[in-house]
């Protein structure tokens, strides 16, 4: 059964990569990569799991690793190719553009120095980990797509949201076990990441909770990245909702519930939380005041039904997660502690390759791993962190100016999607390395960067109007 799926599997991602190719080198859209990109990335982590399974052979699971990154190098050749003189290519910087450029940057200088216990080639993994997502924003920064592209990109995620969905359902109602359990996840975090199974469930602590019940990742890496990543499906479906004819406007509710669906089948606090950050963000956009009243009085009313109603379980499990005495909150601050604690004694920073869950950081060198922005500060110094928070917070202003001001429907969907979903993953960014997501974190920056490349022409416009 396993190898009848192994070969579907290199089958249809054999085919997407083939065509994706095809598309950037014999007719110049190397912009096509991003399309492979939604499609394959929410699957990564079980294709690979899959591959091992099926045949137990490190060499082909290297080759399906690689694809990610290859698409988008070879998406970068192909620009570059195209381009019959470089020199002269109109590139009119913006504030996130410098902010990114800087951050990228300084985590060169960091490969370079000879700062830390890592080694060089545990430092040039991690910084490929940085660059690879910082050409991403570039292409998209780049890129200029017909509204049928943009509709294309759209219905990819839309189908991934529905298709997370289903599979949370067939796991809950119907397997009543996680898909990783079949799909060879923990054999392949053993022989691959040398980590050993953990949890009741036989994979890791991630996939359940205090109460030992199933948190679901569908075909995600863990149920931290469903949720997280389901952000994307509700904000487009959102978005979709609010700017389109009546008649269609059941089809995106079903995205939208489906999405709230596979959140609520995660389990995760940091992403309903978020999910609520992201809904008031929305409210202040569309000045939906009453919405956020609403907000309010859910809020209010949760706090009496925990407080008078709800069982003795579920009231010291809220009032533990408030005040972190949870043991999962508790860790969480145990790793700020000992990151803010490294930052403070070293202000420059440690070297790359120290801190983080990213898989070239060994565990014996590990500083702090569960804040994205410490992360950064403790490799790279409080300069680092500042830097990354100001190319997200840049990056969300330009994209709502983008979304405020352009007469293009569909790019004013990517602009708003893009400072949605940055919105949206500032609390899961506090809580994990969140950019390890690849899926979520990955096309965001593609939309931030799209978003940036029309205000840049927006600008020109205006200037040429004055």
């Amino acid at each position: 059964m396993a190898l009848i799926f192994f070969l579907l599997l290199v089958l249809l991602v054999g085919i997407g990569f083939l065509w994706t190719i095809q598309e950037m080198i014999f007719k110049g859209k190397w912009t096509h990569f991003i399309f492979f990109l939604a499609a394959f990335l929410p699957f990564y982590i079980s294709s690979l799991s899959l591959v091992y399974l099926a045949t137990r052979s490190p060499e082909l699971v290297s080759i399906f690793q690689i694809l990610k990154e290859l698409i988008v190098l070879i998406a970068l050749l192909v620009f570059l190719f195209y381009q019959k003189n470089l020199s002269k290519y109109p590139f009119r910087m913006q504030s996130t553009d410098w902010m990114m450029l800087s951050f990228l940057g300084l985590a060169f200088v960091y490969l370079l120095v000879p700062l830390g216990q890592a080694s060089f080639l545990n430092k040039v993994l991690y910084y490929k980990s940085i660059l690879i997502p910082g050409l991403v924003y570039f292409l998209g920064r780049n890129t200029q797509f017909e509204d049928w592209e943009i509709k294309r990109l759209f219905k990819i995620v839309f189908i991934i949201a529905l298709a997370a969905f289903a599979v949370n359902v067939l796991e809950s109602f119907i397997l009543n076990a996680h898909l990783q359990q079949y799909s060879g996840y923990a054999l392949y975090n053993l022989a691959i990441n040398d980590i050993e199974p953990s949890g009741n469930f036989g994979l890791t602590w991630t996939f359940e909770t205090q109460a030992i019940t199933k948190r679901l990742a569908s075909f995600f890496s863990d149920p931290l990245e469903l949720a997280s990543s389901v952000l994307m499906g509700f904000a487009a479906g959102l978005i979709w909702f609010l700017t389109s004819k009546k008649e269609y406007n059941w089809w995106y509710l079903l995205i939208m519930a489906c999405s709230l669906g596979s959140l609520i089948f995660s389990a995760s606090r940091a992403a309903f939380g978020a999910f609520f950050i992201m809904l008031f963000f929305i409210a202040l956009v569309f000045g939906l005041y009453k919405l956020i009243a609403s907000g309010f009085l859910m809020l209010l009313c949760f706090a009496v039904y925990v407080l008078f109603f709800a069982s003795d379980d579920f009231y010291y499990f809220v009032i533990d997660t408030l005040t972190f005495e949870n043991a999962s909150s508790l860790g969480h601050v145990v790793e700020w502690v000992l990151a803010l604690d490294s930052m403070i004694a070293n202000p420059l920073g440690i070297g790359l390759a120290m801190s983080g869950n990213f898989g070239s950081v060994t565990d014996e060198l590990r500083v702090g791993g569960e804040n994205q922005f410490f992360i950064y500060g403790v490799q790279m110094g409080w300069i680092g962190m500042i830097l990354y928070i100001l190319t997200l917070a840049t990056g969300i202003i330009v994209s709502l100016r983008v979304f405020y001001q352009t007469e293009n429907t569909q790019v004013a969907r990517i602009a708003f999607v893009g400072a949605a979903v940055k919105v949206g993953l500032l609390l899961p960014l506090f809580t994990a390395n969140a950019e390890m997501y690849t899926y979520v974190a990955w096309l965001s920056w593609w939309m931030i960067g799209f978003a940036v490349h029309e205000y840049s022409r927006i600008q020109v416009s205006l200037k040429k109007s004055l």
